[in-house]
């Protein structure tokens, strides 16, 4: 299917280092909408939908950034800590959003395994579900971010 020169701007921003070191698509040679729909199905085969995987994930934010930097235990499986940097992230779609440099270490106690995320990459998921491009600095997969946070 042909991209619309909406998706095509978009993806040109995506693919920019200028928002992000990298950019959002890193190696990635699908389209946006087909990394979307990839992700989209392999959320489909699990309980969870992307606006619930970015509620919990803003959840586990919350709960940690009271920790100050330090680990905090968010139920009897998993413990988070929050870093925070001066500034903020744009949203690269076409619409007002930013978003703290803030980002999240969740660790599960009970295999070790541990995932990060940015505020920026919650606002992706819940609003755009977009998880990143395969080889970027912040790309989550889906099944490795479900595992670890429910």
């Amino acid at each position: 299917m042909k991209e619309s020169p909406q998706n095509k701007k978009l993806e040109e921003i995506l693919k920019s280092t200028k928002l992000v070191s990298g950019g959002f698509m890193g190696s990635d040679t699908r389209t946006v909408s087909e990394i979307i729909d990839a992700d989209a199905i392999v959320l489909s085969s699990s309980d969870y939908n992307a606006e619930q995987v970015a509620h919990r994930m803003q959840e586990i934010t919350n709960m940690a950034t009271d920790g100050l930097g330090t680990w905090v235990t968010i139920d009897e499986h998993r413990e988070a800590k929050v870093d925070e940097a001066k500034g903020s992230q744009p949203c690269p779609w076409p619409h007002i959003g930013r978003f703290a440099k803030r980002v999240t270490t969740v660790k599960r106690t009970d295999s070790g395994k541990t995932i990060t995320w940015s505020d920026l990459n919650i606002h992706l998921i819940g609003e755009h579900g977009f998880f990143e491009g395969k080889g970027s600095n912040f790309r989550i997969e889906p099944e490795e971010l479900i595992s670890i946070i429910f």
